[in-house]
């Protein structure tokens, strides 16, 4: 591996970027969104299940959620686990059905979600870090081996962080777009 591939940098440095926006998904913003359940594990048949596997999710309204649970044994399961999630919500059973209405957001309650944004941002800028630190070691026992020249090893450190700017950057616009996005509705 005497040659260095951005495109391999990049694809990996991106999934970090994939991973903050499912995670920012599934945040409160003030409106319904069937995506704010993904968190959302159910105890179902003797292990932990994510929700959208037990049931279906849709959104009738713009501050309604209808949780529709497929199995009728597992409905307060489910209500349990929506009403213990850290999300805040207050689910109504009626047969297999789970209605949610989604509140306005508190001005508190905002900032502790976008406390929570800033904390999965974080994670994804440590995830970036870390392949460029992996990155930057493979380049310098590639060097120290005699595989490539000091120059070379220069070069492949710059565009190493290069991208690695770049995504940070990137990160940073998800968060700041998710933060304006809270604190606005």
């Amino acid at each position: 591996m005497a040659e260095l591939k951005s495109s391999e940098i990049k694809a990996r440095m991106e999934k970090a970027i994939n991973s903050l926006k499912k995670d920012l998904s599934g945040l409160r913003v003030g409106r319904a969104s069937s995506s704010m359940l993904d968190q959302i594990n159910v105890n179902a048949y003797g292990s932990l299940m994510p929700i959208n596997q037990v049931s279906s999710i849709s959104v009738p309204e713009a501050r309604l959620l209808l949780v529709n649970v497929w199995d009728a044994s597992l409905v307060a399961a489910t209500e349990k686990s929506i009403r213990e999630s850290p999300l805040g919500l207050n689910p109504m059973v009626e047969g297999n059905a789970i209605r949610i209405n989604i509140p306005p957001l508190s001005e508190e309650r905002r900032i502790e979600i976008t406390k929570v944004a800033a904390k999965y941002a974080e994670n994804s800028k440590i995830a970036v870090r870390n392949i460029r630190r992996e990155y930057v070691e493979i380049v310098r026992k590639l060097q120290k081996n005699g595989e490539i020249s000091e120059d070379k090893k220069h070069q492949n450190e710059q565009l190493i962080q290069q991208i690695t700017d770049e995504i940070i950057s990137n990160i940073d616009n998800i968060f700041s777009n998710k933060e304006k996005e809270i604190l606005d509705n």
